[in-house]
């Protein structure tokens, strides 16, 4: 059975996407791209399991026998300052190359040769400065990637699709704990650089494989090249450049584009200007990637490893494996639903389940210490790690790359990206000194969880404000709906006009489904 013929699928999602042509290869081309998110999984994966390992810490540590705080704060948050600068700077390259030559060169360049450096580093400095390169790749990977997403795949399964990049993430986090898990136990530098060099393997599938995709056409209409846009929206779709659904298409794109340039070109300044609620839709990027780093997961994947072992549990690498099939296994919910109940009620949800078990959590690991205090705190960060993996994880990058206008898009996804990376690195560069017990350091321990708790209570009530639910809206829809509802929270009553901007000669206009052309007037409004 087809997608378009599932009786439960047409109860949820509207499938009046362009029907000629083929929606499948543009789902299989998204599909691919989300393999970027495996690339930074498996370094994240990677460096929580080497940094338990006895040869490792006799190799990097200064003193032989462990890692210091400071020391584990440096090698583990130095490669978001590199993710950091890389989203950043992401717009300079992907506004003119373009969004798959960005991915190209940031994969088969950047990120491989952070990669070379920490696999043959033999002291600190170089697994330092490799992971600050390789980060430096991936921040670049990570801007572009859902940008390229939401300008290739139908509006029915976009949210799904950009959902995966989360999902790949957690799956690049479970095989590298495997991997750790296979030399953990070797007395030679293989323990660090195999798992380490395998990442070689996954940049060039990555790379390699962009240069076959095409670049997407929304990108060819901001460069005014017709001919170009038309061709790549001929080989998503699976079309001839004359067909008539086509060229309805890229007229649309063409139309919307060259009414939000009305308002300004596509510099930076525009994308502090409020045309269309740029200021709200920029500050629900940027806080809604930092809120998904303050829900506390990464201090699981970090330094789980070294938590669990020091809660008492005799073998933390099964559980670090433990908490990755969790991790894998729950987006999957998460895919599949966010196209049918929306972005906006798994957000909240996932804020309240996130917040319920870190508490319990909390108040278990300061009130009892004991076997079965120990099985509850694996057991509450496993429901923890469900309720992220199936709400925040994957659905915050769908809300993020699907809010802005074509002028401004790579720049203001880019500026989500960077404070997620920025608050990554502050997180995994914070969190040993909030955990430890040692000289200059808090030692919560597990209170650290009263924390993250009180941030996802936080999160709930940012999400009911904020976040506009984008549903079954293509992009161009999605700047009428916030032209038009003035609050997130009626966003979900929000119907959009059948077709999006025309041009005549009064000026450019929307016609509505009733077939009135309706002027439209786009004010800069405060926040």
């Amino acid at each position: 059975m087809g997608l378009k013929n599932s009786k439960f699928l047409k109860k949820y999602i509207n499938f009046d996407e362009k029907s000629a042509g083929s929606a499948t290869r543009a789902m299989l081309i998204g599909l691919f791209a989300t393999f970027g998110g495996f690339l930074f999984g498996y370094d994240t994966g990677t460096i929580s399991g080497i940094m338990a390992m006895p040869y490792a810490k006799h190799q990097f540590a200064n003193d032989q026998i462990d890692f210091t705080s400071g020391e584990s704060s440096l090698i583990v948050s130095i490669l978001s300052v590199g993710t950091f600068v890389g989203s950043l700077g992401a717009p300079l390259i992907s506004d003119r190359l373009g969004r798959r030559w960005t991915i190209i060169l940031s994969t088969l360049v950047i990120f491989n040769l952070g990669v070379v450096l920490q696999t043959a580093a033999s002291e600190k400095k170089l697994l330092i400065a490799g992971r600050c390169i390789a980060g430096l790749g991936v921040g670049l990977i990570s801007s572009v990637v859902p940008t390229y997403i939401s300008e290739t795949v139908p509006k029915y399964v976009r949210g799904a699709i950009i959902a995966c990049y989360q999902w790949m993430i957690t799956i690049g986090i479970f095989i590298a704990s495997c991997a750790n898990k296979g030399t953990s136990t070797r007395q030679d530098s293989g323990s660090y650089r195999i798992p380490i060099g395998i990442q070689l393997l996954w940049g060039l599938i990555y790379g390699i494989g962009f240069l076959l995709l095409p670049e997407t056409a929304r990108f060819y209409v901001s460069k005014s090249n017709e001919d170009k846009a038309k061709k790549s929206l001929g080989v998503v779709r699976k079309l001839p450049i004359d067909h008539p659904e086509l060229l309805e298409e890229y007229e649309e794109i063409r139309a919307n584009f060259e009414y939000e340039s009305q308002f300004g070109d596509a510099s930076w300044a525009q994308v502090f200007k409020n045309v269309n609620r740029q200021h709200h839709k920029l500050f629900t990027a940027v806080a809604a990637q930092a809120l998904q780093q303050l829900t506390g997961i990464n201090f699981i994947f970090y330094y789980g490893t070294e938590f669990f072992k020091r809660s008492g549990i005799q073998d933390p690498f099964l559980i670090q494996l433990a908490t990755n099939i969790v991790n894998v296994g729950s987006t999957v919910p998460g895919i599949l639903l966010v196209d049918i109940l929306g972005r906006r009620p798994m957000l909240m949800a996932g804020s309240v389940g996130m917040a319920v078990s870190q508490l319990i959590v909390a108040v278990v690991g300061v009130t009892a210490d004991s076997h079965a205090a120990n099985q509850c705190l694996i057991a509450f960060s496993c429901i923890f790690i469900a309720f992220f993996a199936a709400t925040w994880g994957p659905i915050v990058w769908s809300v993020v790359a699907e809010m802005f206008a074509l002028n401004v898009r790579q720049k203001s996804i880019a500026m989500g990206t960077a404070s997620n990376w920025l608050w990554n690195f502050g997180i995994a560069y914070a969190t040993p000194y909030m955990v430890d017990s040692g000289p200059g350091s808090a030692g919560l321990g597990s209170k650290v969880f009263f924390i993250w708790s009180g941030c996802n209570f936080i999160g709930g009530l940012f999400v009911f404000l904020m976040v506009y639910e984008t549903k079954g809206l293509t992009l161009e829809q999605v700047d009428e709906l916030f032209m038009k509802v003035d609050h997130a929270w009626q966003s979900k009553g929000f119907v959009p006009s059948e077709h999006a901007f025309l041009d005549n000669a009064d000026g450019m206009h929307r016609v509505s489904s009733d077939g009135k052309a309706e002027a439209l007037e786009v004010e800069e409004r405060s926040v």
